[in-house]
């Protein structure tokens, strides 16, 4: 009988070592490499390997051509299959597409299994037959979140199982689903594979076994998957390159707000969003985000800039708050929420070299409202306003909102979709913008938005009259 070979995998990224060690060689991460069986190597992998001395066709056995199109090729678009929520068909790129792999990440309790009811119930109100499986839940608790969010009524067919043949058998006994969701995915095993349920062996074969049923039956598969302490999809090298879409949930605990955003879409556009309200009754949609992210903000405070931004094709206005405060301590402290620390690290030493703005003995603090992250280097202008707003005790003007990417050398720099942020800002009565000298703005936005061009950093750094030290 012969041996078992064994290998040794990271859980936190997927790379495979000969031997065990304490800490990853690939990713750095600590105690994430287990035991597993080895995956035996697929037919057309040993013949590519070995086989000296004959031809490719001869070593991969019995082959067929594979049909060759020209670029010019007539090419139709992918149906689709609305979920009747707006904002998460938003995201999507339209809604469902039939056969394609959906996979839903964010934090324990974010809201990924509400917002997945809400959908399958809505689908399968229209007529359409979708399959709810839990790994995780009885069908009990299920039901109770069913009642809670007022659809225990709709026709979902609901079940718990995590065995992959006892799913699959299940898809097949009753015709394909329209949708079939899976909560979630790092509980499903497989008697085939030598390795315990969560592992990366067991999410690449359950994975793939379930994508190729779904795209073979015309059914759309959603999984749901858990997230690491740093915010990532466990597995994130196996499962995001299997699927055609990646939806993380964003948000924090303290906040009712929550964004829905695609990281990858093969049918639809990248870092688009989805914002949505946490209620008593389930997850609602937010059809204006600006006004409601500027619904509480301080007006008239030091250390507030109104930010207008971009999230995928969408306008958003955000309020970004910054504190600086006189530093107790040797190495003064610098947090940021919803920001890249290292963006904000970079706008503090292009304040101190180029604008003669002296940080290094405050305490800096940076905030944005909402639980919003964001993500596109045109927040910079909106973050350094915020910072030398709190430095000066000035505050800047209610009616201005700041967009503009700043270089190392203290420049301002144009940013994309003008038009579309003044038209948002000036939708919510806001009459003035500083923004990038370099940019340009058609005649009718000039007319409802007074534009305040500034080339220098220096420039927004004198409007405060922040003085250098």
């Amino acid at each position: 009988m012969a041996k078992t070979s064994r290998a040794f995998v990271c859980q936190a990224c997927g790379a495979v070592t000969a031997r065990w060690s304490g800490k990853c060689p690939s990713c750095g991460e600590w105690n994430s490499i287990i035991e597993e069986a080895a995956p035996s190597g697929s037919p057309a992998l040993v013949a590519i390997r070995g086989g000296k001395g004959r031809s490719a066709s001869g070593r991969l056995g019995s082959a067929r051509l594979a049909p060759l199109e020209t670029l010019a090729a007539a090419s139709i678009d992918a149906p689709r299959l609305p979920t009747g929520i707006a904002e998460l068909d938003r995201v999507l790129g339209g809604g469902l597409v039939p056969g394609s792999a959906v996979l839903v990440g964010g934090d324990p309790g974010i809201g990924k299994s509400t917002l997945l009811l809400q959908a399958a119930a809505k689908l399968a109100e229209t007529g359409a037959r979708v399959v709810y499986l839990s790994g995780e839940e009885a069908p009990a608790q299920v039901r109770m979140r069913a009642v809670r969010l007022g659809l225990a009524q709709a026709p979902v067919a609901l079940g718990t199982e995590t065995n992959l043949a006892n799913i699959v058998a299940t898809l097949e006994a009753a015709g394909p689903p329209s949708l079939v969701v899976i909560d979630s995915v790092q509980t499903l095993w497989s008697e085939a594979v030598e390795a315990a349920p969560g592992t990366i062996s067991q999410l690449r074969g359950c994975a793939s076994a379930l994508i190729s049923h779904a795209k073979g039956s015309g059914s759309t598969l959603v999984l749901v998957g858990h997230v690491t302490k740093d915010g990532q999809i466990a597995g994130p090298k196996v499962i995001e390159h299997m699927v055609d879409t990646v939806l993380y949930f964003e948000g924090l605990s303290g906040h009712q707000f929550r964004v829905l955003r695609a990281v990858k879409n093969r049918f639809g556009p990248t870092d688009e969003i989805g914002v949505f309200e946490m209620r008593q009754d389930g997850l609602k949609e937010v059809e204006n985000p600006s006004a409601l992210f500027l619904n509480d903000r301080d007006r008239g405070a030091p250390g507030t800039a109104v930010f207008a931004g971009m999230e995928g094709t969408r306008p958003i206005l955000v309020e970004i708050q910054a504190l600086v405060a006189p530093s107790l301590l040797g190495t003064p402290r610098r947090a940021v929420v919803g920001w890249d620390p290292n963006r904000l690290a970079m706008l503090i030493a292009v304040l101190e070299a180029r604008c003669g703005v002296r940080l290094g003995s405050y305490d800096v603090y940076l905030n944005v409202a909402g639980g919003l992250r964001l993500q596109e280097p045109a927040a910079d202008l909106a973050a350094a306003a915020a910072l030398v707003s709190s430095l000066a005790g000035q505050p800047a003007p209610e009616d201005m909102v700041y967009f503009g990417e700043v270089s190392l050398t203290g420049a301002v720099r144009a940013v994309g979709h003008m038009d579309q942020r003044l038209k948002e800002a000036a939708k919510l009565g806001f009459t003035r913008a500083t923004v990038p000298a370099t940019a340009s703005a058609s005649d009718r936005e000039a007319k409802i938005m007074r534009l305040l061009p500034v080339s220098q950093l220096e420039e927004l750094v004198a409007s405060f009259g922040a003085t250098s030290e």
